[in-house]
């Protein structure tokens, strides 16, 4: 009986330090993704000549810094962030900040087609941003319907 004991207790002796190492390993390797992640990333930069998707980034950050300091940014507000950004405003288009019927809408859409023919959509709404690159539509418009007039 007592070699049966001693066994158990050998074997519980083992598995809590295997256990015990592990977390040891589990906190370290944490801790590194912690500091990986904290990491600032590098800025995007902008190529007024470049394709849609080599300025995704650019036109991401643009906009998701103008959001983080006003999340319901309007369209003005966003189709100027762009302008100071470098982009081209006589190729963007914008959605309206108001219903027909004069209620707020839930979102704001932005493009711009770049110098590649594609377009970068951006999109603020309830569920935070969103964007893409997309080919124009047939009319060579970025955006289906109605857009608002950029004259300011």
């Amino acid at each position: 009986m007592v070699t049966s004991r001693m066994r158990i207790f050998g074997s519980l002796a083992v598995a809590a330090a295997l256990a015990l190492s592990g977390c040891a390993q589990g906190d370290s390797q944490t801790q590194q993704t912690q500091g990986a992640s904290a990491t600032p990333k590098p800025r995007a930069t902008f190529n007024p000549n470049g394709v849609a998707g080599d300025n995704k980034a650019y036109f991401d950050q643009t906009l998701q810094d103008l959001l983080a300091s006003n999340e319901k940014a309007d369209s003005k507000a966003m189709v100027q962030a762009l302008v100071d950004a470098g982009f081209d405003k006589s190729q963007m288009e914008v959605t309206y900040d108001r219903t027909s019927i004069d209620l707020e809408v839930d979102y704001v859409m932005v493009s711009v087609k770049m110098p590649d023919g594609n377009c970068l959509l951006g999109h603020r709404g309830t569920r935070g941003y969103s964007s893409m690159v997309a080919e124009p539509m047939k009319t060579g418009k970025c955006m289906i319907g109605e857009t608002q007039p950029i004259d300011w």
